[in-house]
């Protein structure tokens, strides 16, 4: 056993971060000669999160760090070496380990960058490479993308409710799912839009700011409530934010405002107050009262305790007067809804004679969970303005026909004919060629202003979190008359 279970979990090699089936997959594909057979997967997810009509796609940094450093050290391939299977041999024989040793990563990859808003069924990453390699990219790439584009979705419907003005801030470590959960889900909430973290280390490893305040055992461990936040004005002159729901919230800020005078009179300004707990729309018009009879209307309201996007937009209807917002456990769990449920599905592979491609799909009794077979590509129609109007997915390794028209995947009644002078812009751009990167991947804060812009050019309506409209993504007409043919194709024809 690791005598180091934290500090020893992050080695340098990451590539066992990996289920067991896909390696004992990438086995059998040796065994039998497939391995270097090329083959393309794609990273998607069906339904939008949090039944929004969007997702903020996020986590792509994360996947092209790994995809760089993907290889197997001499402690994975020792590890490897000693499983055992359920007669006490060998899992993985020493040939096909040293093969694992030798092993070069040379997919090329095409991503959705980070930051753009994306629909169901559109693929986030296209994984073309040897079916091998491919294969044992799709746990990691799952876990990164999934979370990443989660956190980063619910940050942005946050962000929505709030509005552009008020301060948003993440204060959800204490509540995640351990130290990767809280600094994976600090990085994608600052993408999808709030302004700080109370994540040291999200700060220190992604140029995140951090704020924070201060806990109610600070209060607690002083004398009484005036004493506590002297105290703390003393140590922060110029950054301090009161806790006033210790004891009594509106005699807390009656607390807060005797200290803030002294503060003023030493040439220093109350930063804010935070409340806690209660009726957080009438206290904070109460106390939003209170501070500027006293002559403090520049104080922040800093409001927290599991606040989400439907209590802001609840809270502002009736009036509060917050406009600094701390959220924590329902933002960095996604509480509503554990997780995107994306999926990584094969969709072509090369012939064996290396004639063409055989298309594949993955069927399902229902529609939503049946693949979309071929090479894939998401083309976004836009407005004169840039907003975007409608998506189409097509086939790259098919010629389009000269008119096209977008198939509801789930209703081919439904359809929409382009018009020949649309313009576009097609999402998935080349990340690797051979193995190399050829991307130049944007900072943290440049994805985050273009997830803001990208959000922001949807229609209200499909912003809304009630029934939010369905935003039309189509296949295009060949392609999807090729599905249908090749479902009825695969599908056993049972008689009545």
């Amino acid at each position: 056993m690791n005598s180091a279970p934290l500090s020893g979990l992050y080695a340098p090699s990451l590539s066992l971060v990996t289920d067991l089936y896909q390696l004992t997959m990438a086995y059998g594909y040796w065994q039998q000669g497939m391995q270097d057979r090329e083959a393309v997967f794609h990273l998607y997810f069906r339904k939008a999160p949090f039944q929004g009509g969007y997702a903020v796609a996020a986590g792509l940094a994360l996947a092209v760090d790994w995809m760089e450093n993907f290889s197997f050290s001499d402690d994975d391939l020792e590890y490897l070496g000693s499983l055992r299977g359920s007669k006490g041999t060998a899992l993985f024989p020493a040939e096909f380990l040293r093969y694992l040793r030798e092993l070069k990563f040379t997919c090329d990859v095409e991503a959705i960058p980070e930051g753009t808003v994306v629909f169901g069924n559109e693929p986030l990453l296209r994984v073309q490479g040897p079916l091998l390699q491919a294969q044992l990219l799709e746990t990691a790439l799952l876990t990164v993308m999934n979370f990443q584009t989660l956190i980063a979705t619910k940050a942005a419907r946050i962000r929505e409710a709030a509005g552009p003005q008020d301060q948003i801030l993440e204060f959800g470590l204490r509540r995640a799912q351990g130290f990767d959960g809280g600094l994976g889900a600090s990085r994608a909430a600052y993408l999808g839009g709030v302004d700080a973290t109370s994540n040291v280390l999200a700060g220190q490893r992604y140029g995140i700011p951090v704020k924070g305040t201060h806990a109610h055992s600070w209060v607690m461990a002083f004398e009484d409530e005036p004493t506590a936040f002297a105290a703390y004005a003393k140590a922060f002159p110029d950054d301090s934010v009161f806790l006033v729901d210790t004891y009594d919230t509106l005699e807390g800020v009656r607390h807060a405002i005797k200290v803030a005078r002294e503060m003023r009179a030493n040439g220093h300004e109350l930063g804010g107050i935070r409340l806690d707990s209660g009726d957080l729309a009438y206290l904070s018009r109460e106390a939003r009262a209170l501070l500027d009879e006293a002559g403090f209307p520049k104080t922040r309201i800093v409001a927290s305790n599991d606040l989400e996007e439907n209590l802001i937009t609840s809270l502002k209807s009736q009036g509060a007067r917050i406009d600094t917002w701390g959220i924590g456990t329902q933002l960095v769990t996604a509480y509503n809804q554990a997780a995107l449920g994306g999926v990584y599905k094969l969709a072509a592979l090369r012939k064996a004679d290396d004639s063409g491609w055989d298309f594949t799909l993955k069927l399902s009794e229902q529609l939503i969970k049946t693949s979309i077979p071929g090479i894939l590509q998401v083309r976004r129609y836009t407005s004169e303005k840039g907003q975007p109007r409608a998506d189409m997915l097509y086939n790259t390794a098919e010629p389009l026909p000269e008119k096209l028209n977008l198939i509801d995947p789930f209703d081919p009644t439904r359809r929409r004919p382009v018009r020949p002078e649309a313009s576009f812009k097609e999402l998935l751009e080349p990340v690797f060629r051979n193995g190399q990167r050829v991307m130049d991947l944007p900072t943290l804060t440049e994805s985050r202003a273009y997830a803001q812009r990208e959000v922001q050019s949807l229609d209200p309506s499909i912003r809304r979190f009630l029934n939010p409209h369905v935003y039309p993504v189509g296949l295009e007409e060949s392609l999807n008359t090729f599905r249908t043919n090749l479902i009825l194709e695969k599908r056993p024809q049972r008689p009545a």
